[in-house]
């Protein structure tokens, strides 16, 4: 059977793995007090090109999205997203549950466009009952998006200053950032994003690391207690150590743009089989999420050799899947996968 319906299915890099073996009796701080998370903060700041910003680890992306936003929203605020976006469609109404509403405006193969955002503001503040609504508070993007597209260094700062313009803070869902960072002829890098987002997140458990997400502030302070709020929301790790080690090792030696660009690799050989095969694709993607449309017969036959992910239904009735790669799919793996098709 090969597996390819997520990024997340295997454990952790082998060097990561080393790392916690030979730390494992050493008495340290916790809550991410010890010397661990300290060096992988320095080196994600350096990397981001922002040394006097601030880093946060984490445990896991919901948790992630949901706390930055509760963080950063006053009571009565939603943040805007696109309408196919993480924290709309796949996160069973984490955000609504701390009390805000995820306004959804429809995107544009995933992303959301400045454009959009402008006329959405201009509607709300146009309307002469709008203090009656929930006010637009924050703009939540990520990059890969939820259908492997990729935002262009141009677009992340036409969103920059629309947000600027209406105040409205930038928030940029990183799970699976390494392989939108390695993707074939991107033109973002860790230093655009931190120059555009007033926070964002570096995502570990989708690239390489057991779990855990690296939240960046490109400026130190941004949410003040940042801290004790996500103790309030169950995301603060007591043994954060076991954080500070794995980005500590993603982020020493490139390993985590190494393993990404691995993905990546593997990625487009798949796209490369499926095309000369004769398949189509819903959309045209360079990241480790390809989106292959295939008939109800093609499915149940692969279905009992790989497993792929369930996307969306087309009106035809043929129906969306989606192949997914990671940091440690095997060549072999791919191989086996394009001789089944």
């Amino acid at each position: 059977m090969q597996h390819f319906e997520c990024d997340y299915m295997e454990g952790a890099h082998p060097q990561i793995l080393k790392r916690l073996i030979e730390t494992n009796m050493e008495k340290t701080p916790g809550y991410g007090m010890d010397p661990y998370c300290q060096s992988g903060r320095e080196k994600i700041l350096k990397a981001c090109g922002c040394p006097d910003g601030e880093v946060h680890f984490m445990v896991g992306g919901t948790q992630t999205n949901s706390t930055i936003i509760a963080a950063i929203l006053k009571p009565y605020e939603g943040v805007i997203a696109a309408e196919t976006g993480h924290i709309s469609v796949h996160e069973a109404g984490a955000v609504e549950a701390s009390g805000h509403k995820v306004l959804t405006i429809p995107g544009v193969q995933g992303k959301l466009k400045a454009a959009d955002i402008k006329a959405y503001m201009e509607k709300y503040y146009g309307d002469a009952a709008h203090e009656h609504m929930v006010w637009p508070g924050m703009v939540y993007i990520s990059h890969p998006t939820e259908y492997g597209t990729l935002y262009t260094k141009e677009e992340l700062e036409q969103l920059h200053d629309v947000c600027q313009a209406y105040h409205l803070p930038l928030f940029l869902d990183g799970a699976r950032l390494g392989y939108g960072l390695m993707a074939e002829g991107t033109d973002v890098t860790l230093q655009v994003i931190s120059s555009v987002c007033d926070v964002f997140y570096i995502g570990g458990t989708k690239v390489g690391a057991l779990f855990g997400e690296a939240v960046v502030f490109p400026k130190a302070g941004y949410i003040p207690h940042f801290f004790t709020t996500i103790k309030q929301h169950g995301a603060l790790l007591a043994k954060g150590r076991i954080l500070g080690i794995q980005f500590d090792t993603l982020f020493t030696d490139d390993l985590y743009f190494k393993i990404s660009r691995h993905a990546i690799d593997m990625a487009m050989k798949i796209k490369k089989g499926f095309l000369e095969k004769g398949y189509t694709f819903y959309m045209d993607t360079v990241t480790n999420q390809q989106f292959v449309i295939l008939d109800d017969a093609k499915i149940e036959e692969l279905s009992d050799k790989v497993t792929f992910e369930f996307w969306e239904k087309l009106p035809d009735g043929r129906t969306v899947v989606r192949f997914a790669t990671s940091w440690a799919t095997k060549e072999s793996d791919v191989d086996a996968l394009l001789a089944l098709i």
